[in-house]
């Protein structure tokens, strides 16, 4: 029988396995960072509304351009963000490997500051292109003079951000975006993907557009819009880079149905984000109740925790789903990331947490 070894793959997947968290069917997930809430109902039937007047057309093509959802878009990021500075996809990743497409490939680097999103190096090798892993500062902070040195040192061709940082939730200053923006030859881009879980959301990189025609900033619909399920993803940048863009995407890349079901869901934006501060309050509940017990949870402006002072991350990982509580290990020693969860979740989690401290 045939495997995969026998393949005539690329020698660089030889022995890689696919990205991919456990999907479990258990009382409570908090594992990958999913807006705990459900579309709410009076969105849900707007949503379909709007697909049902899309789908008697499915025989054509959808408008390749996505207008209508780009203007959307522009209206719902305000800071002068313009239809024709807006990008979308399939979910943020896609717009990342777009942009990767276009600025990256053999021979180019991509610079990211870990620990940060386990993507970010997946990305940069399905497009042939070198990442280069700089450690972040202590408490996984980045400085301005941190981004500064790495960039002369390594003089990366596309440099990634994320802010608030996956895993870790922190968040990286206006002063440090920008110091990135002025010392880069090439692409930055801000991965703001938790954007909305921020304390302050108004220090986002969307106000330093202006004054960098090579800065970027993505965002996706999975988090505080609870649209994990239906894949939308999105950057705001200069034009110039749009049509960099425009030049890898295949054909009609976003369907029918994703453009309508977006385009409703944003018509409800103040709805949808209702839960926002919900789960930024659960956030904030498990940072000091785990503190509390014991463990070193770090500050977050995301909608997850990441948690130290965990003796056995894979013991504890194990004991908590044996409770019907499902977190992630994400490898960093003695620590388990958890994602924010409705109140009665996060009275699961803290509770068993509680349990699993050694006195």
């Amino acid at each position: 029988m045939t495997s995969l070894d026998d393949l005539p793959i690329r020698d660089d997947l030889r022995g890689l396995t696919p990205y991919g968290a456990p999907q479990l069917e258990v009382p409570v997930r908090l594992n990958v960072n999913e807006n705990a809430y459900r579309v709410p109902e009076e969105v849900a039937l707007d949503i379909v509304q709007e697909v049902a007047r899309a789908l008697p057309d499915a025989n054509r093509y959808p408008d390749r351009e996505f207008d209508e959802l780009r203007r959307s878009f522009a209206h719902y990021l305000g800071h002068d963000v313009t239809p024709e500075q807006i990008w979308a996809g399939n979910g943020s990743n896609e717009v990342l490997q777009h942009v990767l497409q276009a600025f990256g490939g053999p021979g180019r680097t991509l610079l990211s500051f870990t620990p940060t999103y386990s993507m970010y190096p997946l990305l940069a090798q399905g497009v042939g292109m070198r990442w280069v892993p700089v450690p972040r500062d202590e408490g996984f902070t980045v400085g301005p003079d941190t981004v500064r040195a790495a960039i002369a040192e390594h003089d990366p061709d596309v440099v990634f951000l994320c802010s608030p940082n996956n895993p870790t939730g922190t968040a990286i200053d206006l002063e440090t975006i920008e110091a990135a923006a002025d010392a880069a030859r090439g692409i930055v881009l801000v991965d703001e993907a938790y954007a909305e879980f921020a304390r302050d959301r108004e220090q986002t990189a969307l106000t330093l557009l202006d004054r960098h025609p090579r800065l970027l900033v993505s965002r996706t619909m999975s988090k505080a819009f609870a649209f994990a399920g239906m894949r939308v993803g999105y950057l705001a940048a200069h034009p110039a880079v749009i049509d960099a863009l425009r030049l890898v995407r295949l054909p009609y890349h976003l369907s029918a149905i994703t453009q309508a079901a977006a385009v409703a869901a944003l018509r409800h934006s103040d709805v949808m984000l209702s839960r926002v501060d919900d789960l930024r309050a659960q956030r904030d509940r498990m940072v000091e109740e785990l503190s509390r017990l014991g463990y070193r949870p770090y500050p977050s402006d995301a909608n997850f925790v990441l948690v130290a002072g965990v003796d056995d991350p894979q013991a504890t990982f194990r004991a908590l789903l044996d409770r019907g509580i499902l977190v992630r290990d994400v490898g960093l020693p003695g620590t388990l990331r958890i994602t924010a969860g409705t109140r009665a979740e996060t009275s699961a989690l803290l509770a068993a947490m509680a349990e699993l401290r050694p006195e």
